[in-house]
C-alpha cells in the first residue's frame, strides 16, 4: 500500500496530535477477538448509535456478532477491527443489500472515545470502500447519518460521499427526534 504524504504547516511539525496515516490498519474480524470487541463498544459515545448495539456489550455479545461476520465476510460484507498504532480503537462494517438494492451497501463505524477527532474515521473509511468497491458487486455505498452528528458528515465528505438528501423526523433516540441525513459513494 502507497504510503500517504500530507503537507503539515511548520508551525504544527511539533504538534503531537498529528496522526501518522500508516500506523492504521483495517484488520478481520474473528472469534478469537471477542474480548478487543467488547472492549470497544464499552468505550464508544451511543449519543448517534443505534439502540441495537447491547450496553453493557459483554464477550458473548462479541461472541454472536462475530459468528455472523464470519460467515459473511467477504461475500456480501466486509467487517474489520481498526487498528491504529497496535490497538484495537473501533469497528467499521460494509454490508449489501438485498433483493433491488443489492448492487448498495451500507456503511458503519464507531471509535473509542478517546480516539477521536484525530482522523481515524477517516481513514478506515477510506480503506474500507476501497476494499469494499473491489471484493463486493456494488455500485454504491450508502451511509445514513443522524442530522446532528457533524463529526461524521465530515468524515464521509472528505472520503467523496455525496449529501442526496434527509429523512424528516426518521431516528428516535434519547427521547430526540432527529433527522436522517442519507450520503452516497459511487464506484
Amino acid at each position: 500500500m502507497k504510503e500517504r504524504k500530507y503537507n503539515v504547516p511548520s508551525s504544527m511539525k511539533h504538534y503531537t496530535g498529528m496522526l501518522n496515516m500508516s500506523k492504521i490498519k483495517l484488520e478481520p474480524w474473528n472469534r478469537e477477538k471477542c474480548d478487543k470487541l467488547s472492549e470497544i463498544c464499552n468505550h464508544i459515545d451511543r449519543s448517534y448509535l443505534s439502540n441495537m448495539i447491547p450496553d453493557p456489550y459483554t464477550v458473548k455479545d462479541a461472541d454472536y456478532w462475530l459468528n455472523i461476520a464470519e460467515k459473511h465476510d467477504g461475500a456480501d460484507g466486509i467487517f474489520r477491527a481498526i487498528i491504529y498504532n497496535g490497538e484495537y480503537v473501533g469497528n467499521i462494517s460494509i454490508e449489501k443489500k438485498q433483493d433491488v438494492y443489492s448492487k448498495d451497501a451500507e456503511i458503519g463505524y464507531y471509535i473509542r472515545r478517546e480516539y477521536c477527532s484525530r482522523g481515524i474515521a477517516t481513514e478506515a473509511v477510506r480503506l474500507a470502500c476501497k476494499e469494499a468497491f473491489e471484493k463486493l458487486d456494488i455500485v454504491r455505498i450508502t451511509s445514513l447519518v443522524f442530522s446532528a452528528n457533524n463529526a461524521s458528515k465530515r468524515v464521509l465528505e472528505k472520503n467523496g460521499f455525496v449529501y442526496e438528501g434527509e429523512m424528516k423526523n426518521a431516528v428516535f433516540k434519547n427521547e430526540t427526534i432527529y433527522n436522517l441525513c442519507i450520503y452516497g459513494k459511487y464506484r
